[in-house]
């Protein structure tokens, strides 16, 4: 038997019918380790030599077939610890040489889940029997490489090319029956009848009773050459325009239309060059790094490490109908938590559910939501002006203005009402958490669940911990969030904690590059072409300038000596220019919030100027791309340094989750710590240093990252803390 039980192995039973069920072992979900891969092969080279097999069926172990191949293997290949399997060894030696050229026919039966390379082993089975709700599909492009067991020369062969592309560049899967529709798969059965109909079909193949297909010689979904190659074009044409800064998407669609002019076993062959080539690249290894650093966020020293169990949350309550509050009452609702929404008087309430019908009538809208379902998930709202429902509440999500006193008051007032048991949340997203509980006996229950707008769509909650709060409120605030499908981050408290701390300087250091002479509109075309979904200044217009200034001021009064204190926003504000909502900020936007450049902006940046006593400097005219973008981000990086110096965050992995899902950061960079890790802490530090000599404490890199460079350290290496925040 191949391999140990860490790196799983498969399995083969013969039965009295002549038909071999060799089964991929490798939980959770049977992973294509090398192990699995190598031991499927012995299986096989077994079943085709002995004479009591007449067929073979493939399935996977506890109602999955395989989520794919062992992706935790990949950071040895790309850090050349482990050797990289020779060119072809597996699309080519193995899966088609081996399995699909079997003179004994196969069957892959698919139960729970068939991804990448599992998916990719099933279509080298000459037929495909399903569960209809199994998920069949290819999503390595999510992961900066293509498939790489034949994937891109199969998968058109079943579906066509225009499924296939969109199966492919999408990375987006399809259920059993549609699967079936498709032609991906050849029957739809229970589960429990799954293995036996895929033994007789077998058996059927054999006595040619049903079709013998081999899917990589099949040609009557692929259109002729011409017209394909205006389907792959147009699809280059989709790819480019979506995802400017990615190169694997067209590399995989050259890798098809290979397949289609050379015939698809020189398509497999340039598979596997592309393959190999795209594992080695910056995309790949960053985006593998978020993939896991946003499954280990939910790892908490000092909380899940104690064997604790979430409690259930049978109800919240929301305070606060107004952006937010209606955001995170739609999330709740939409994962069936019935739900309490209170605010102050009628006419806020009848707005807050009214924002919450019209967050569901999109989803019904685009055809994500039946009006069946709308209206059973709707009545999960109740809306209500007093505290008197709260007495069985188990969770309570403040969402109000942000206001101290106000905030201390209704902590007060939840402490009356709710049970003893109830978690105290708010949605602050920069008030210490103390201070608002500084009026309560209950510190223990206080905690952080800072959403970002929209609530019901934005997948980040950060949840912060004060010194006080229990491990059980965090264990219960993580589960509520995995069923609201969230990913959380857990910080420490602070001024902004994580996310709106690391950010402030942003739009800071935007407004230092423009009173210096740089134009606002270039510096978010330049931000965008890195990868941010907007520049600093269309966010800045998107969030309202009322928000920003209350976040600033937060900053301002913590941090004075790393503030850069420019009085633009203030001016743009006295005349009413206050961002999107107003119809002008730093852009002009339309009756359809289509933003616009504004030339009356000049006339404000020069009063800044002289405020400031900021004269244009020509150097600043004429900046370059890459000097806009680490004057604009290398600020960012300092201070996502003192964050985790201070240990705010545990680990800099969940800095860069909070950057990607909070912020928009590009993930193909890997998210904040991982990209400056690219560049070097050394050099972040003499950029900073200078700019810091030239222009003031802003740019003052911080001791933690002066030390780091020093030693020429990882600026995500961990950190010892005399003690931590969390």
């Amino acid at each position: 038997m191949m391999g140990s039980k860490n790196n799983g192995r498969t399995t083969m039973e013969v039965g009295a019918d002549g038909v071999a069920i060799i089964t991929i072992i490798n939980p959770p979900v049977n992973s294509l380790s090398h192990d699995v891969l190598l031991s499927l092969k012995e299986r096989y080279d077994e079943a085709l030599q002995r004479d009591d097999v007449k067929a073979i069926v493939v399935t996977g172990a506890n109602g999955k077939f395989s989520g794919g191949f062992d992706i935790t293997s990949f950071g040895g290949i790309q850090s050349g610890k482990v050797e990289q399997p020779k060119l072809g060894y597996v699309s080519v030696e193995i899966l088609t040489d081996t399995l699909e050229a079997a003179k004994k026919p196969s069957v892959a039966a698919i139960d729970g889940l068939a991804l990448g390379g599992g998916l990719e082993i099933a279509m080298t089975c000459h037929a495909r029997i399903s569960t209809p709700t199994a998920q069949l599909g290819l999503p390595e492009l999510q992961l900066g490489i293509i498939p790489g067991f034949g994937g891109t020369q199969r998968l058109p062969r079943l579906v066509g090319l225009t499924k296939s592309l969109e199966m492919m560049l999408t990375s987006k899967p399809v259920k059993g029956e549609e699967a079936f529709e498709l032609g991906l798969v050849d029957a739809v059965v229970s589960s429990h009848e799954l293995v036996d109909t895929a033994r007789r079909w077998a058996l059927d193949i054999l006595e040619r009773r049903k079709p013998w297909v081999a899917s990589l010689y099949k040609t009557d979904k692929i259109e002729a050459l011409g017209e394909a190659r205006e389907i792959l074009n147009f699809a280059r044409e989709q790819a480019r325009k979506r995802a400017p800064n990615f190169k694997h998407p067209l590399v995989c669609i050259d890798v098809i239309e290979e397949g289609i002019a050379a015939g698809p076993r020189a398509g497999l062959w340039k598979e596997a060059e592309a393959f190999q080539e795209l594992l080695k690249s910056d995309t790949c290894k960053s985006l593998i790094h978020v993939f896991f650093a946003m499954r280990s966020t939910s790892k908490v020293p000092g909380a899940t490490d104690r064997g604790l169990v979430p409690r259930q949350v049978k109800k919240v309550a929301v305070l606060g109908g107004g952006l937010m509050g209606s955001g995170i009452a739609t999330a709740l609702i939409l994962s069936n938590y019935p739900v309490i929404l209170k605010e102050v008087n009628e006419k806020f309430l009848e707005a807050g559910i009214g924002r919450v019908k019209a967050n569901l009538q999109s989803r019904v809208k685009k055809g994500k939501m039946s009006q069946e379902k709308f209206e059973k998930t709707i009545s999960l709202l109740v809306g209500v002006l007093d505290y008197e429902s709260f007495r069985d509440v188990d969770m309570v999500i403040e969402a109000v203005i942000e206001n101290v006193s106000l905030k201390q008051q209704i902590f007060a007032d939840l402490e009356k009402y709710c049970p003893p048991h109830c978690i105290l949340a708010s949605n602050t997203s920069t008030i210490d958490l103390n201070l608002i509980g500084q009026r309560t006996k209950s510190q223990d229950r206080i905690v952080g669940a800072h959403f970002f707008s929209p609530a019901h769509v934005m997948p980040l909650l950060e949840i912060v911990r004060t010194e006080q709060t229990s491990p059980q409120i965090i264990v219960d605030v993580l589960d509520v969030g995995k069923k609201i499908k969230k990913t959380p981050i857990v910080v420490g408290n602070c001024t902004g904690f994580a996310v709106n701390r690391m950010f402030f300087p942003y739009t800071q250091a935007g407004l230092f590059l423009v009173e210096r002479g740089t134009d606002v509109y270039r510096i978010d075309r330049v931000i965008t072409k890195f990868g941010m979904p907007m520049g600093p200044f269309r966010l800045a217009d998107l969030v309202g300038f009322g928000v920003g200034v209350a976040t600033g001021m937060q900053f301002i009064e913590n941090f004075p000596e790393r503030t850069y204190k420019s009085m633009l926003v203030p001016i743009m504000q006295e005349d009413k220019r206050s961002g999107e909502a107003s119809g002008k900020g730093f852009y002009l936007y339309d009756n359809k919030r289509k933003a616009s450049p504004d030339p009356k902006l000049n006339k404000y940046i020069e009063q800044s100027r002289s405020i400031s006593g900021v004269a244009v400097d020509p150097k600043f005219v004429k900046l370059s791309d890459k000097d806009i973008v680490e004057m604009i981000f290398f600020p960012v990086v300092n201070e996502a340094c003192r964050v985790f110096a201070e240990g705010i965050a545990v680990k800099a992995a969940d800095l860069d989750i909070a950057a990607v899902m909070g912020m928009g950061f590009p993930p193909y960079r890997g998210g904040i710590m991982f990209w400056a890790d690219s560049l070097g802490s050394n050099y972040i530090y003499s950029r900073l240093e200078e700019w810091s000599k030239m222009y003031g404490e802003f740019f003052k890199p911080c001791a933690f990252l002066a030390e780091r460079a020093a030693k020429g350290a990882s600026l995500s290496a961990p950190v010892e803390q005399a003690k931590s925040r969390l």
